[in-house]
Protein backbone atom coordinates (compact mmCIF):
# COMPACT_ATOMS: atom_id res chain seq x y z
CA UNK A 1 0.00 0.00 0.00
CA UNK A 2 1.59 3.41 -0.73
CA UNK A 3 1.48 5.61 2.23
CA UNK A 4 -0.32 8.89 0.20
CA UNK A 5 -3.16 6.20 -0.93
CA UNK A 6 -3.44 5.39 2.88
CA UNK A 7 -3.31 8.60 4.12
CA UNK A 8 -5.75 10.09 2.21
CA UNK A 9 -8.40 7.25 2.83
CA UNK A 10 -7.35 8.24 6.42
CA UNK A 11 -7.79 12.16 6.39
CA UNK A 12 -10.54 11.71 4.57
CA UNK A 13 -12.49 9.33 7.13
CA UNK A 14 -11.00 11.83 9.77
CA UNK A 15 -12.80 14.97 8.28
CA UNK A 16 -16.24 13.16 8.13
CA UNK A 17 -16.11 11.54 11.75
CA UNK A 18 -15.17 14.83 13.59
CA UNK A 19 -18.15 16.50 11.70
CA UNK A 20 -20.48 13.58 12.19
CA UNK A 21 -19.37 13.43 15.92
CA UNK A 22 -20.46 17.38 16.58
CA UNK A 23 -23.87 16.82 14.73
CA UNK A 24 -24.67 13.62 16.23
CA UNK A 25 -23.90 15.34 19.93
CA UNK A 26 -26.44 18.21 18.85
CA UNK A 27 -28.69 15.73 18.03
CA UNK A 28 -28.69 13.64 21.42
CA UNK A 29 -28.97 17.02 23.27
CA UNK A 30 -32.32 17.98 21.91
CA UNK A 31 -33.81 14.73 21.43
CA UNK A 32 -32.05 12.55 24.31
CA UNK A 33 -31.85 9.92 22.24
CA UNK A 34 -29.33 6.99 23.59
CA UNK A 35 -28.57 5.97 19.93
CA UNK A 36 -27.85 9.57 18.88
CA UNK A 37 -25.57 9.45 22.03
CA UNK A 38 -23.86 5.75 21.76
CA UNK A 39 -23.10 6.85 17.59
CA UNK A 40 -21.87 10.70 18.94
CA UNK A 41 -19.63 8.55 20.87
CA UNK A 42 -18.73 5.97 18.03
CA UNK A 43 -17.99 8.94 16.05
CA UNK A 44 -15.66 10.52 18.45
CA UNK A 45 -13.68 7.28 18.89
CA UNK A 46 -13.36 6.74 15.10
CA UNK A 47 -12.03 10.49 14.88
CA UNK A 48 -9.21 9.46 17.57
CA UNK A 49 -8.48 6.31 15.95
CA UNK A 50 -7.67 8.02 12.60
CA UNK A 51 -5.54 10.47 14.57
CA UNK A 52 -3.59 7.47 16.06
CA UNK A 53 -3.03 5.87 12.55
CA UNK A 54 -1.65 9.34 11.04
CA UNK A 55 0.00 8.99 14.62
CA UNK A 56 1.92 5.56 14.07
CA UNK A 57 2.53 6.57 10.17
CA UNK A 58 4.32 9.61 11.32
CA UNK A 59 6.81 8.13 13.75
CA UNK A 60 7.44 4.78 11.71
CA UNK A 61 9.35 6.94 9.50
CA UNK A 62 12.20 7.37 12.12
CA UNK A 63 15.39 6.22 11.20
CA UNK A 64 17.14 2.99 12.86
CA UNK A 65 18.90 3.78 15.93
CA UNK A 66 21.61 1.28 17.20
CA UNK A 67 18.83 0.43 19.79
CA UNK A 68 16.53 -0.42 16.49
CA UNK A 69 18.48 -1.42 13.73
CA UNK A 70 15.77 -2.82 11.76
CA UNK A 71 13.71 0.85 12.26
CA UNK A 72 10.62 1.33 13.31
CA UNK A 73 8.08 0.33 10.71
CA UNK A 74 6.40 -1.46 13.08
CA UNK A 75 4.85 1.27 15.07
CA UNK A 76 2.31 1.10 12.28
CA UNK A 77 1.15 -2.03 13.65
CA UNK A 78 1.27 -0.86 17.10
CA UNK A 79 -1.51 1.88 16.42
CA UNK A 80 -3.46 0.00 14.62
CA UNK A 81 -3.62 -2.39 17.52
CA UNK A 82 -4.35 0.37 19.98
CA UNK A 83 -7.21 1.52 17.46
CA UNK A 84 -8.96 -2.02 17.92
CA UNK A 85 -8.37 -1.29 22.02
CA UNK A 86 -10.08 2.21 21.70
CA UNK A 87 -12.92 1.03 19.37
CA UNK A 88 -13.87 -2.00 21.73
CA UNK A 89 -14.23 -0.01 25.13
CA UNK A 90 -14.39 4.18 24.12
CA UNK A 91 -17.07 2.44 21.29
CA UNK A 92 -18.26 -1.00 22.47
CA UNK A 93 -18.81 -0.60 25.93
CA UNK A 94 -20.20 2.34 26.59
CA UNK A 95 -23.03 1.63 23.67
CA UNK A 96 -23.63 -1.61 25.41
CA UNK A 97 -23.60 0.24 29.00
CA UNK A 98 -26.18 3.42 27.32
CA UNK A 99 -28.35 0.75 25.54
CA UNK A 100 -28.89 -1.36 28.94
CA UNK A 101 -29.51 2.18 30.79
CA UNK A 102 -31.81 3.17 28.41
CA UNK A 103 -33.96 -0.16 27.79
CA UNK A 104 -33.85 -0.36 31.77
CA UNK A 105 -35.19 3.85 31.80
CA UNK A 106 -37.07 4.20 28.56
CA UNK A 107 -38.44 7.92 27.66
CA UNK A 108 -39.62 8.96 24.17
CA UNK A 109 -37.44 10.69 22.26
CA UNK A 110 -37.97 14.45 21.52
CA UNK A 111 -37.39 17.03 18.53
CA UNK A 112 -37.48 13.73 16.63
CA UNK A 113 -36.24 15.68 13.41
CA UNK A 114 -32.95 16.07 14.83
CA UNK A 115 -31.54 12.75 15.14
CA UNK A 116 -33.36 11.32 11.71
CA UNK A 117 -31.69 14.74 9.83
CA UNK A 118 -28.73 14.31 11.55
CA UNK A 119 -28.51 10.18 10.47
CA UNK A 120 -29.37 10.67 7.10
CA UNK A 121 -26.29 13.47 6.68
CA UNK A 122 -24.29 10.99 8.70
CA UNK A 123 -25.04 8.39 6.23
CA UNK A 124 -23.95 10.60 3.30
CA UNK A 125 -20.71 11.44 5.00
CA UNK A 126 -19.77 7.94 6.29
CA UNK A 127 -20.31 6.93 2.17
CA UNK A 128 -17.74 9.37 1.14
CA UNK A 129 -15.70 8.53 3.52
CA UNK A 130 -16.03 4.31 2.45
CA UNK A 131 -15.92 5.29 -1.11
CA UNK A 132 -12.83 6.65 -0.42
CA UNK A 133 -11.07 4.21 1.61
CA UNK A 134 -12.95 1.36 -1.49
CA UNK A 135 -11.10 3.52 -3.97
CA UNK A 136 -7.64 3.82 -2.36
CA UNK A 137 -7.89 -0.47 -1.56
CA UNK A 138 -8.76 -1.48 -4.90
CA UNK A 139 -5.71 -0.11 -6.46
CA UNK A 140 -3.44 -2.39 -4.40
CA UNK A 141 -6.14 -5.36 -4.12
CA UNK A 142 -5.82 -6.82 -7.34
CA UNK A 143 -7.69 -10.11 -7.75
CA UNK A 144 -8.21 -10.70 -4.08
CA UNK A 145 -11.62 -10.75 -2.52
CA UNK A 146 -12.50 -8.21 0.51
CA UNK A 147 -11.89 -10.39 2.80
CA UNK A 148 -8.75 -11.96 1.95
CA UNK A 149 -7.70 -8.26 1.58
CA UNK A 150 -8.35 -7.62 4.80
CA UNK A 151 -6.20 -10.71 6.38
CA UNK A 152 -3.45 -10.66 3.96
CA UNK A 153 -2.79 -6.74 3.92
CA UNK A 154 0.61 -6.11 5.43
CA UNK A 155 -0.24 -1.98 5.54
CA UNK A 156 -2.71 -1.98 8.67
CA UNK A 157 -4.48 2.05 7.60
CA UNK A 158 -6.65 0.65 4.96
CA UNK A 159 -7.94 -2.31 6.24
CA UNK A 160 -8.90 -0.37 9.48
CA UNK A 161 -10.03 2.39 7.45
CA UNK A 162 -12.39 -0.09 5.54
CA UNK A 163 -13.77 -2.11 8.74
CA UNK A 164 -14.49 1.24 10.46
CA UNK A 165 -16.39 2.99 7.69
CA UNK A 166 -18.12 -0.27 7.17
CA UNK A 167 -19.14 -0.50 11.20
CA UNK A 168 -20.09 3.15 10.99
CA UNK A 169 -22.65 2.34 8.12
CA UNK A 170 -24.40 -0.07 9.36
CA UNK A 171 -24.51 1.57 13.03
CA UNK A 172 -26.05 4.10 11.57
CA UNK A 173 -28.74 2.35 9.89
CA UNK A 174 -29.43 0.48 13.64
CA UNK A 175 -29.32 3.96 15.27
CA UNK A 176 -32.24 4.85 12.39
CA UNK A 177 -34.41 1.67 13.19
CA UNK A 178 -33.98 2.07 16.71
CA UNK A 179 -34.73 6.27 16.56
CA UNK A 180 -37.83 4.95 13.84
CA UNK A 181 -39.01 2.83 15.68
CA UNK A 182 -39.20 4.32 18.99
CA UNK A 183 -40.88 7.18 17.43
CA UNK A 184 -43.46 4.66 15.97
CA UNK A 185 -44.47 2.46 19.06
CA UNK A 186 -44.07 5.49 21.26
CA UNK A 187 -41.15 2.84 23.21
CA UNK A 188 -38.26 4.56 23.92
CA UNK A 189 -36.80 1.18 24.64
CA UNK A 190 -36.80 0.48 21.05
CA UNK A 191 -33.57 3.08 20.64
CA UNK A 192 -32.12 0.92 23.98
CA UNK A 193 -32.22 -1.91 21.47
CA UNK A 194 -30.99 0.35 18.57
CA UNK A 195 -27.85 1.26 21.07
CA UNK A 196 -26.79 -2.56 22.11
CA UNK A 197 -26.51 -3.52 18.81
CA UNK A 198 -24.45 -1.21 17.69
CA UNK A 199 -22.21 -1.94 20.22
CA UNK A 200 -22.18 -5.51 19.61
CA UNK A 201 -21.19 -4.51 16.22
CA UNK A 202 -18.23 -2.81 17.18
CA UNK A 203 -17.19 -4.66 19.92
CA UNK A 204 -16.99 -7.57 16.77
CA UNK A 205 -15.40 -5.33 14.79
CA UNK A 206 -12.39 -4.67 17.36
CA UNK A 207 -12.36 -8.12 17.81
CA UNK A 208 -11.35 -8.97 13.93
CA UNK A 209 -9.35 -5.53 14.34
CA UNK A 210 -6.93 -6.96 16.80
CA UNK A 211 -7.03 -10.49 15.71
CA UNK A 212 -5.45 -9.28 12.67
CA UNK A 213 -3.09 -6.29 13.87
CA UNK A 214 -1.89 -9.10 16.75
CA UNK A 215 -0.68 -11.44 13.94
CA UNK A 216 1.14 -8.59 12.04
CA UNK A 217 3.07 -7.32 15.16
CA UNK A 218 3.93 -11.19 15.74
CA UNK A 219 5.53 -11.07 12.76
CA UNK A 220 4.22 -12.20 9.14
CA UNK A 221 5.90 -13.44 6.37
CA UNK A 222 5.84 -12.32 2.42
CA UNK A 223 3.29 -13.30 0.94
CA UNK A 224 3.26 -16.56 -1.48
CA UNK A 225 3.53 -14.46 -4.79
CA UNK A 226 6.35 -12.33 -3.04
CA UNK A 227 8.43 -16.04 -1.68
CA UNK A 228 8.36 -16.88 -5.34
CA UNK A 229 9.86 -14.31 -7.08
CA UNK A 230 12.15 -13.88 -4.29
CA UNK A 231 13.34 -17.72 -4.91
CA UNK A 232 13.52 -17.40 -8.91
CA UNK A 233 15.54 -14.26 -7.95
CA UNK A 234 18.46 -16.36 -6.24
CA UNK A 235 19.33 -18.42 -8.27
CA UNK A 236 21.06 -17.70 -11.11
CA UNK A 237 21.62 -21.70 -12.35
CA UNK A 238 25.54 -20.95 -12.60
CA UNK A 239 27.11 -19.71 -9.44
CA UNK A 240 24.04 -20.35 -6.93
CA UNK A 241 22.40 -23.74 -7.86
CA UNK A 242 19.32 -23.63 -5.46
CA UNK A 243 18.00 -21.97 -2.57
CA UNK A 244 18.22 -24.78 0.99
CA UNK A 245 15.75 -22.72 2.77
CA UNK A 246 14.82 -19.13 3.22
CA UNK A 247 12.99 -16.72 5.77
CA UNK A 248 11.17 -13.85 5.22
CA UNK A 249 9.65 -11.15 7.47
CA UNK A 250 7.96 -8.00 7.54
CA UNK A 251 9.72 -5.20 9.65
CA UNK A 252 6.82 -2.86 8.90
CA UNK A 253 4.54 -2.95 6.12
CA UNK A 254 6.54 -1.70 3.29
CA UNK A 255 10.02 -3.37 4.18
CA UNK A 256 10.86 -6.77 4.26
CA UNK A 257 13.72 -9.14 5.41
CA UNK A 258 14.77 -11.91 3.23
CA UNK A 259 17.84 -14.47 5.05
CA UNK A 260 18.86 -17.64 2.93
CA UNK A 261 20.95 -20.25 2.79
CA UNK A 262 21.54 -20.78 -0.76
CA UNK A 263 23.22 -23.69 -2.64
CA UNK A 264 26.75 -23.26 -4.33
CA UNK A 265 28.85 -25.86 -5.95
CA UNK A 266 32.35 -26.77 -4.20
CA UNK A 267 34.85 -25.45 -6.64
CA UNK A 268 33.60 -22.09 -6.64
CA UNK A 269 36.15 -19.45 -5.73
CA UNK A 270 35.32 -16.95 -3.01
CA UNK A 271 35.38 -13.79 -4.98
CA UNK A 272 32.83 -16.03 -7.64
CA UNK A 273 30.66 -16.50 -4.19
CA UNK A 274 30.69 -13.18 -3.03
CA UNK A 275 29.85 -11.24 -6.26
CA UNK A 276 26.84 -14.00 -7.28
CA UNK A 277 25.13 -13.05 -3.56
CA UNK A 278 25.85 -9.24 -4.79
CA UNK A 279 24.04 -10.17 -8.21
CA UNK A 280 21.13 -12.37 -6.33
CA UNK A 281 20.72 -9.30 -3.87
CA UNK A 282 20.08 -6.83 -6.76
CA UNK A 283 17.60 -9.61 -8.75
CA UNK A 284 15.97 -9.88 -5.17
CA UNK A 285 15.68 -5.93 -4.54
CA UNK A 286 14.27 -5.70 -8.59
CA UNK A 287 11.94 -8.36 -8.61
CA UNK A 288 10.45 -7.39 -4.73
CA UNK A 289 11.46 -3.75 -4.27
CA UNK A 290 10.10 -3.73 -0.27
CA UNK A 291 13.11 -6.36 0.06
CA UNK A 292 15.59 -3.98 2.13
CA UNK A 293 17.31 -6.33 4.58
CA UNK A 294 19.34 -9.19 2.96
CA UNK A 295 21.24 -11.74 4.77
CA UNK A 296 22.41 -14.91 2.12
CA UNK A 297 24.83 -17.36 3.44
CA UNK A 298 26.06 -19.84 0.98
CA UNK A 299 26.20 -23.56 1.40
CA UNK A 300 27.43 -26.56 0.07
CA UNK A 301 23.84 -28.63 -1.03
CA UNK A 302 23.39 -31.16 1.44
CA UNK A 303 19.83 -33.15 1.98
CA UNK A 304 19.87 -32.56 5.70
CA UNK A 305 20.66 -28.60 5.12
CA UNK A 306 17.41 -28.47 3.13
CA UNK A 307 15.76 -27.42 6.54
Amino acid sequence: MSASGGTRAIVAALAANLAIAVAKFVAFLFSGSSSMLAESVHSLADSGNQGLLLLGGKKAKREATPQHPFGYGRERYIYAFLVSIVLFTVGGMFAIYEGIEKINHPHPIEAWYWPVGVLVFAILAESFSFRTAIKESNEIRGKQTWTQFVRRAKAPELPVVLLEDLGALVGLVLALGGVGLALLTGNGVWDGIGTLCIGALLIVIAIVLAAETKSLLLGESAGLEEIEKIKAALVDGDVVTGVIHMRTLHLGPEELLVAAKIAVEGHDTATEVANAIDAAEARIREAVPIARVIYLEPDIYRPEAAK
